[in-house]
């Protein structure tokens, strides 16, 4: 789709749409963008904000050729409610127990 100009005419989103395209809390988004780190919304009507199409697919492309690290897995032995005790200490209490 062109406008008289020839140039391309910008596709928008809205929210609804957005959230069916990224299955991402609306908090996660808004901090997303305040890092950077996802295409920012601007303001169509005093109560319409809306995002450029074009900057979300990409967005995604560009999720999808690089892999997001994981978080690591915490250590669970260092909690102190509810320590998670060795296993072989485990086995002989139950074995005791039984």
């Amino acid at each position: 789709m062109t406008n008289r100009n020839g140039a391309p005419i910008k596709r928008t989103i809205r929210r609804h749409q957005l959230r069916e395209m990224v299955p991402l809390a609306d908090s996660t988004i808004y901090e997303m963008e305040q890092r950077g780190e996802f295409p920012r919304r601007f303001a169509l009507s005093p109560r319409c904000v809306v995002w450029d199409l074009a900057e979300v697919e990409a967005w995604l492309a560009a999720r999808r050729a690089s892999p997001v690290r994981r978080a690591q897995h915490p250590d669970v032995r260092q909690r102190r409610a509810r320590p998670v005790r060795e296993r072989d200490q485990a086995r002989g209490e139950a074995s005791k127990a039984g």
